[in-house]
């Protein structure tokens, strides 16, 4: 996660600040993936048909709601301001919203993951994480784990608690990491899909 927030502080070009980042975080998930964590989804249709029910859930509000996100809920001091990490000269070109795709579908879902549910929620269950079983349940781990999760999207913590939940949830009845990823992954392939076909730049923050 810190090498996430690093990699985009890294004064490069542009056309070369995507792939950088997702060498380097594409290079850190390789090795250090837990051994005891199984590269095989559970359910994966399952968890895809969830991720795509996921990204419906993430656009709905702002197209049914037409300035949704300008209430002070949702831009504030605190939450942000809706912005993009995309800078206009770049948004039609092709190098660089592959690497960017890439990085929402492969890198983030990982690293997001490796670190939310696999590590954070058995954390908070017992320090010494490594005893506690993948998808185990406490309310203090499934709540704190899906309010900080939500915290991390700004404008979108709306939408943000409720993909915690739902993502928290699917860890709690497939005990699989990876059919997280793939859900995670599922979610972001479409809404960067969207993200570039409708010109709806704020969601890539």
């Amino acid at each position: 996660m810190l090498l996430l927030v690093i990699a985009g502080r890294v004064p490069l070009d542009p056309r070369w600040e995507e792939p950088f980042r997702n060498l380097l975080l594409g290079a850190v998930c390789i090795v250090c993936w837990p051994k005891e964590l199984s590269v095989k989804p559970w359910r994966p249709f399952a968890a895809m048909a969830i991720g795509a029910a996921v990204f419906v859930l993430w656009i709905a509000p702002d197209v049914l709601i037409p300035g949704y996100r300008q209430g002070v809920l949702f831009a504030n001091s605190i939450m942000g301001h809706l912005h993009s990490s995309t800078q206009p000269s770049v948004r039609h070109d092709a190098w660089v919203l592959g690497w960017r795709v890439v990085r929402a579908v492969i890198i983030v879902p990982i690293v997001e993951e490796l670190f939310w549910r696999a590590w954070l929620m058995r954390w908070l269950i017992d320090m010494d994480f490594t005893k506690v079983p993948v998808g185990a349940y406490t309310p203090f781990a499934f709540w704190t784990t899906a309010i900080l999760f939500a915290s991390e999207h700004g404008p979108y913590w709306d939408v943000g608690l409720a993909t915690g939940i739902i993502y928290n949830f699917w860890l709690t009845r497939s005990k699989s990491v990876s059919s997280c990823i793939l859900m995670h992954a599922v979610t972001n392939g479409l809404l960067s899909a969207y993200v570039i076909a409708a010109g709806q730049w704020q969601y890539w923050q």
